[in-house]
């Protein structure tokens, strides 16, 4: 089957790495992957595995007719069995062109669940609007990756009967345990042993809500907690003039390290003692799964699919409260000091990615789909 991947960028989100762990681990499709702006972070990363990659070079947030002829040659000559798409502006796009081009067999992909106009932007809100006005002619099928967003969709007007969750599917041999990862993060920073380690791995956006962290954070300090806190991911460096007003509004400079983005991520959560993510709003987070199949236990704001990602394993607050985020550290903290009930939790997170979010059941739910979207029943492809 040849699978055609309209997606509004390839830069290093969460959106953009669900597809590229889709696209190498399932071998047994011939992928292709069309980038509406440029090859961004993943893909060089695609071409490397052996995916091909195409790009319009819309500038951001601007539409042009030689990026919309580039996706609509592309299907012509691809000619591709399903066209799967991925957000909102790749959706509209994605499907426009394909109809365009003569092809309905169209998947959407749903990646966001809450919409904010003054956090998503007014044409991210009027795009969604738009979809759920066309979801009953465009897509065959729509794939939402959470069942908060599915729920948030179909309240906006998209088609219920259309919609399917797919769970993300994780890389459980990238993301592990790694006993050794601790000792050498703690020597690159020179940060003391006897401090818990705390770490939030998210870029700098406004639904990611650092300011919520860090008043928590400021909350602990409060109380004499000792610990030291690490922030990775695009647009947290020293210099980010924003970041430096809140570290020195909250008095936090000592407690917090800007380490910017990683690229190596896995061996940052296994060194954490606790993941956090203070997110206002999220559909699947990704890195608390992450962070989970690295036996690290996590405390997370209640958004999205969080809660059913974590189940027993970690704390949930509500968004955009401090005081209850930091009462969920502070809860997490006190069980730092007891080893094996510790330890115990640590196994527990691992062996709940493993069981339940796996890239195994993430490629076969999306190869159904579309072969039910192509009419094509064959034994040998599912």
């Amino acid at each position: 089957m040849k699978v055609l991947h309209v997606i509004t960028s390839l830069q290093g989100n969460g959106a953009e790495g669900a597809l590229y762990r889709l696209c190498v681990a399932d071998v047994a499709t011939d992928h292709t992957v069309f980038s509406l702006m440029d090859e961004g972070v993943y893909g060089p990363k695609l071409t490397e595995a052996g995916v091909k990659v195409r790009c319009a070079g819309m500038p951001r947030g601007r539409l042009t007719l030689a990026g919309l002829f580039r996706l609509w040659r592309t299907i012509r000559e691809v000619q591709p069995d399903v066209i799967q798409t991925w957000m909102y502006h790749a959706d509209f796009l994605g499907g426009l062109a394909a109809w365009m081009a003569g092809n309905r067999r169209v998947v959407w992909g749903i990646r966001n669940t809450e919409l904010d106009k003054e956090k998503s932007g007014r044409s991210t809100v009027w795009v969604a609007w738009l979809c759920a006005r066309l979801s009953g002619f465009i897509p065959a099928r729509i794939a939402v990756c959470a069942r908060a967003a599915e729920r948030v969709h179909a309240e906006l007007g998209y088609s219920v009967e259309k919609m399917t969750v797919i769970p993300n599917g994780y890389d459980l041999g990238r993301f592990r345990p790694e006993a050794e990862a601790r000792q050498r993060v703690l020597a690159e920073l020179s940060l003391p042993e006897d401090r818990p380690l705390l770490g939030m791995i998210a870029r700098f956006d406004p639904f990611k809500d650092h300011g919520n962290l860090l008043s928590a954070l400021a909350l602990l300090v409060a109380r004499g907690i000792r610990f030291h806190c690490l922030l990775v991911g695009e647009g947290l460096e020293p210099g980010n003039r924003a970041l430096d007003e809140l570290l020195s509004d909250k008095g936090l400079y000592d407690y917090v390290s800007l380490l910017g983005r990683r690229d190596d991520v896995p061996a940052i959560m296994s060194a954490l003692d606790v993941h956090v993510l203070s997110s206002s709003s999220e559909a699947f987070p990704n890195v608390v799964a992450e962070a989970m199949a690295c036996g690290t236990p996590c405390v997370c704001t209640d958004v999205g699919d969080a809660a059913n990602i974590i189940g027993d394993t970690g704390w949930l607050a509500p968004p955009s409260q401090p005081e209850a985020l930091s009462t969920a550290l502070l809860a997490a903290l006190d069980e730092l000091r007891d080893s094996a009930s510790w330890g115990a939790r640590q196994q527990r997170a691992r062996a709940r990615i493993e069981r339940y979010f796996g890239m195994e059941a993430m490629v076969c739910a999306y190869r159904q789909l579309w072969a039910e979207v192509d009419n094509k029943k064959r034994v040998d492809y599912l």
